[in-house]
């Protein structure tokens, strides 16, 4: 399993849709069916798939700043140009804080 040191959610009121987080971070971010894009942990990283789209079935979590997932250390460079390149400036990236990750919903 990945250790993790920060966390990253996506606003989706700020989202403009253009996917350049998904392009440059697969592991991390995914799009959604109305355009807009969300947060996901992996297996491969995590052991659980998890997709904040806002779903209620299993394997999904609230999106927008309810839907926190971890970022796996090996994407945080990554991730974080990621947020940099966003057009929206909608990916926010946080310190890992375990006690808001036990009370994510997920």
């Amino acid at each position: 399993m990945s250790e993790t040191k920060l966390i990253v959610w996506i606003d989706q009121d700020l989202c403009t849709g253009d996917g350049i987080c998904e392009e440059i971070a697969p592991d991390v971010f995914q799009g959604r069916d109305d355009g807009l894009w969300v947060v996901k942990e992996q297996a491969s990283h995590f052991g659980t798939d998890l997709l904040f789209d806002g779903a209620e079935d299993g394997g999904h979590g609230p999106d927008g700043a309810g839907g926190v997932a971890r970022v796996p250390d090996s994407q945080i460079d990554i991730v974080v140009e990621s947020a940099e390149e966003c057009p929206g400036e909608c990916i926010m990236i946080e310190p890992y804080d375990a006690e808001l990750m036990a009370n994510r919903g997920a």
